[in-house]
């Protein structure tokens, strides 16, 4: 169950990631000044596509894993 806990909160955390660059596409050249894109906005898609995918995956595993958890903790009554 801990397992699925961790996955579903980094799941969460990518997510918004994902958000907050969506909302506000600067804000990793902003925190540390650098521009890989020169200003062309394209590395902040991959960002937000790569923050989404992974969301999607850690929230698929946590799923996975709390069905698990379930079913080996149910009464076999």
């Amino acid at each position: 169950m801990l397992r699925a806990r961790i996955e579903a909160g980094f799941a969460v955390v990518a997510g918004a990631l994902a958000v907050v660059t969506l909302i506000w596409p600067t804000w990793i050249e902003t925190l540390f000044s650098f521009e890989p894109d020169r200003g062309s906005g394209e590395a902040e898609w991959w960002i937000v596509i790569a923050f989404a995918l992974v969301a999607a995956t850690l929230g698929l595993l946590a799923r996975r894993d709390y069905r698990s958890a379930r079913r080996l903790n149910a009464d076999p009554a």
